[in-house]
């Protein structure tokens, strides 16, 4: 029952039960991911990250999650403790993400300790339910004095309060911990507070929208698994009210309070609607909420408007608003996108905006079957986004700079403690984001030691990589379906190997290092021409045919478009998928004198010593030589200045 209830990957489309197509919207994803109960992974890379996430990131998590008060507050609202509200208003998701952290987890590899946990946790948040659905602890613990920044009444400060992105997070929790281990206590709750919000908003009720997106996305995947409609047309009204004035008023904070930013209709993505915003606007984790969402629209009821628009949206962040690690967002005191180009290397980057463009990106690729979506989750993955944890799995980065004077350093928690468990959440669903199928087609995305189990015309397909990527560039893949199959095995080639660093001219090589990437097939060369991003192998395939790709990994040198002003006279290092960066403790103790020439003689080796085992890159120029390592590993040996891009 645990492999047939759990969801393909990020987007929490049930592979079973799927709602009727009359219910749940007229289309499907094209594609779909394969489980991640369907995968496993085996590499040196992302498996013992996987396992120190399940060890040791998720049960941190729930022990700040208790030492912090955020726990405490569910019992409040149950009147079983008491005391005042703790913390921030929006603390509730703390709470509701690890829960779909640890559930995904527990998908992959049951341990009766966590299950307990969880149901422990999640008697302590239904008992925090009021009788009509409304869970909200920030109001409910002492409703004559909610929280700064939630209003005197249900819903009356929706662009501050976070009472609708509290219920987001928690029906995604639901959907996980359901589709996990098959309990519905976690659904019940979420329905009933579902059913509210219906009962409450809508075309013939209250007409308004979050201040924070996510409950759309969260609704999308709520009437996936209740096959109930109701759910998804009120993910697309709190879509389509957006850029509109409405009826109920919100206070307008003085200049200067903490609370000013959310009278800017622009830093909420409420200031037209959702299918006349082209451009990225605004708080940026807010707008990958968003715009996933409106993927979901796009897809699933067939809306060609919304479709143009997160691909122009796509087009536009990935062409002049996004950093070369995959960062997103680059204005500190709103954590928002920036105007063109404006790409700042003290960049603000929040961990939670690489989750969320991970989010997006991943449900492009399922609606367009193109690789560009993958080459920018991969590259936001490997970078942007593993570098928000700690080696050891226990401190975290809110912020992502690309620079530092060597006062930054990871927190074991945080006041504002979103990212961890968002980082947390995505880490166990990383194996649903290496393959995808769809009727007659195979995707391999990632390049990642693993085996999968792949379903096709009621048959099984098995696929297994042997890789050291991304330290490598040698995949070697074995086909074994159930019976000799006429299907097709379509494999991305990234962009890095096709001679620039994006998709975009964001980014270029200043002198391309170019070998075309090799594909053989038992042996045999096979020509590479792709479509859409990847070289596609049709044949009839049998038991044990063997499949490998060469991707050549030479080090790059990487120059920003010239309207990146910052980085004018600046190059970056990329090998791989991988972005480097110059850290003081291997370089003399200062990054901030250092140049290097676009000439300089470049080297690369694997320090199994180093980092738990990186690739580095040595450059000499004159008698010095400096070395740079993965940025994502940097801050993982104390404090010291560092910089991704070097004045040359």
């Amino acid at each position: 029952m645990r492999t047939l209830l759990v969801v393909a990957g990020v987007l929490g489309i049930a592979l079973a039960p799927a709602p009727p197509r009359e219910t749940a919207g007229p289309a499907e994803y094209p594609i779909k991911a394969v489980a991640l109960t369907d995968v496993q992974v085996t590499d040196a890379f992302w498996a013992p990250r996987i396992a120190t996430n399940r060890t040791v990131t998720i049960p941190h998590i729930i022990a700040e999650n208790e030492k912090t008060g955020r726990v405490d507050n569910f019992r409040k609202a149950a009147r079983t403790l008491q005391g005042p509200y703790q913390g921030q208003r929006y603390n509730d998701t703390d709470v509701y993400k690890i829960i779909e952290a640890a559930s995904w987890s527990l998908a992959k590899y049951p341990d009766p300790a966590l299950d307990r946990t969880l149901d422990e946790l999640i008697a302590i948040v239904a008992a925090a339910q009021e009788p009509d659905g409304y869970i909200y602890t920030p109001r409910t613990v002492d409703p004559a004095t909610p929280a700064a920044g939630a209003g005197p009444e249900r819903w009356s400060w929706l662009h501050t309060s976070h009472e609708l992105y509290d219920q987001g997070h928690l029906y995604e929790a639901a959907v996980a911990y359901f589709q996990a281990t098959g309990k519905r206590t976690l659904l019940q709750v979420a329905i009933k507070s579902a059913d509210l919000v219906c009962r409450t908003f809508g075309p013939n009720g209250r007409r308004d929208v979050p201040g924070h997106e996510e409950i759309e996305l969260a609704l999308v995947k709520l009437a996936r698994v209740t096959g109930d409609r109701k759910y998804l047309d009120e993910a697309k009204f709190f879509l389509d009210e957006r850029g509109r004035r409405h009826g109920v008023e919100h206070p307008t904070f003085e200049p200067g309070s903490r609370f000013f930013m959310y009278n800017d209709l622009a830093y909420r993505q409420d200031e037209t609607p959702v299918t006349a915003q082209l451009q990225a606007v605004g708080h940026a984790v807010r707008a990958t909420y968003l715009y996933s969402a409106m993927t979901d629209a796009a897809t699933l009821l067939d809306d060609p408007a919304y479709a143009r628009a997160v691909r122009a949206l796509f087009a536009d962040v990935t062409s002049k608003r996004m950093y070369v690690t995959g960062g997103l967002g680059s204005e500190g005191r709103t954590e928002a996108f920036g105007p063109d180009y404006v790409l700042p290397n003290r960049a603000y980057a929040e961990t939670c905006a690489s989750v969320g463009g991970i989010l997006w990106y991943h449900r492009l690729f399922l609606r367009e079957g193109r690789a560009d979506a993958i080459d920018t989750l991969e590259r936001t993955l490997y970078n942007g986004y593993l570098s928000g944890v700690s080696l050891a799995g226990n401190t975290f980065f809110y912020q992502n700079p690309l620079v530092s004077n060597g006062t930054l350093q990871r927190s074991e928690y945080f006041d504002v403690a979103c990212c961890p468990a968002n980082l947390s959440r995505l880490m166990a669903q990383l194996p649903g984001l290496i393959y995808a199928q769809q009727p007659g087609i195979v995707y391999v995305n990632l390049f990642v030691g693993s085996s999968a189990r792949v379903y096709e015309a009621g048959k099984v397909i098995r696929i297994s990589q042997a890789t050291n990527y991304p330290w490598q560039g040698e995949v070697h893949m074995t086909v074994r379906p159930e019976r000799q199959m006429d299907f097709t095995l379509a494999l991305r080639i990234p962009s890095w190997a096709q001679g620039r660093p994006v998709i975009s001219d964001l980014y270029r090589y200043a002198a391309p290092r170019y070998a075309p990437p090799v594909l053989r097939v038992n042996g045999a060369v096979v020509p590479i021409a792709l479509t859409d991003g990847y070289a596609r192998v049709r044949r009839r395939w049998k038991k044990g045919d063997v499949v490998d790709l060469s991707l050549p990994m030479p080090v790059q040198r990487v120059l920003a478009h010239d309207g990146v002003a910052e980085d004018r006279g600046k190059a970056a290092l990329q090998r791989g998928p991988i972005v480097y960066c110059l850290e003081a403790i291997d370089n003399g103790g200062s990054v901030s004198t250092i140049r290097l020439p676009l000439d300089a003689a470049t080297a690369h080796a694997f320090r199994s010593d180093l980092l738990n085992g990186v690739e580095t890159i040595t450059l000499t120029t004159g008698d010095r030589t400096v070395v740079a390592i993965p940025y994502y590993a940097w801050n993982n040996r104390g404090k010291g200045e560092m910089a991704v891009w070097v004045p040359y």
